[in-house]
């Protein structure tokens, strides 16, 4: 049976991020898709122009409506922007007790744009108790544990350790933004003290917009369809390093490009 998906998050017509980065990967790896929208985006591969904020309450009524309906396999959270979202989408998500939740701590956009108000960031803490996966940048995980951004592997470790202590089941500290001239290195810590090192090479392409949402909705969608929540987040560590390896194939704008979230197909 095809498992059901929910994606909550953003709109980016720019189609490298948000909903429809989301739903593009959850048709590519086998999951029918349904998605929440939070906020609607003004951007292409450049910039964001502009950003506005979906009412709490709509949220919450589509979130309710789809659970009265739709039976969900799992959930992956991105944009939120707002404190308030950030509580309402918490609060209907343990009421409808959803399971396999993959929490994406969107802050910050691609080109630099701001995607969550600074006041959001206790909320989204909290929020963290409710993720089986939470899955930060670099930047986002210091934000979240107020400290400097790591620079090492070793300190990447040791973060990965403190943002377990906000209660996900699992933290996948994603390495890209740590330049260090090797392979793009991810670390995954539970809940446990299970601790492994995920490398994949890195590729010269500023083909990178969406990159963050793909790997979390390929968490999302692949954990109905592995063994494990780890044989799921190899796998869509795989998906990523390949739709980012096939990404200039691609010709979409002038800034930073989407993925290929097609590759295995077209």
């Amino acid at each position: 049976m095809v498992a059901n998906v929910l994606t909550i998050a953003g709109s980016d017509p720019s189609g490298g991020a948000g909903i429809q980065a989301d739903l593009k990967t959850f048709s590519a790896l086998g999951v029918f898709g349904t998605s929440v929208i939070t906020a609607l985006t003004a951007q292409n591969t450049r910039e964001v122009t502009a950003i506005h904020h979906v009412p709490a309450d709509f949220i919450a009524a589509q979130i309710d409506t789809l659970y009265a309906d739709v039976e969900l396999s799992a959930v992956k959270i991105g944009m939120l922007g707002d404190a308030e979202t950030v509580s309402i989408v918490g609060e209907r998500l343990r009421y409808h007790e959803a399971q396999n939740i993959v929490l994406d701590p969107v802050m910050v956009s691609k080109s630099g744009a701001p995607l969550l108000n600074p006041e959001a960031i206790e909320q989204m803490r909290k929020l963290c108790a409710l993720a089986t996966v939470l899955t930060p940048n670099l930047p986002e995980a210091a934000a979240l544990l107020d400290q400097a951004p790591p620079t090492t592997l070793e300190a990447m470790q040791v973060m990965a350790e403190e943002l377990q202590k906000l209660g996900p089941e699992y933290v996948l500290l994603k390495g890209g933004h740590l330049m260090n001239g090797g392979d793009c290195v991810d670390m995954l810590y539970d809940s446990h003290g299970f601790f492994l090192k995920l490398s994949e090479p890195r590729f010269n392409t500023q083909n990178t917009h969406g990159t963050g949402c793909t790997l979390s909705s390929a968490i999302a969608a692949l954990i109905p369809q592995r063994p494990s929540i780890v044989n799921a987040i190899e796998d869509a560590k795989h998906y990523i390093t390949r739709a980012i390896q096939n990404s200039d194939l691609l010709h979409v704008g002038s800034g930073h490009g989407p993925v290929h979230h097609f590759h295995a197909f077209w």
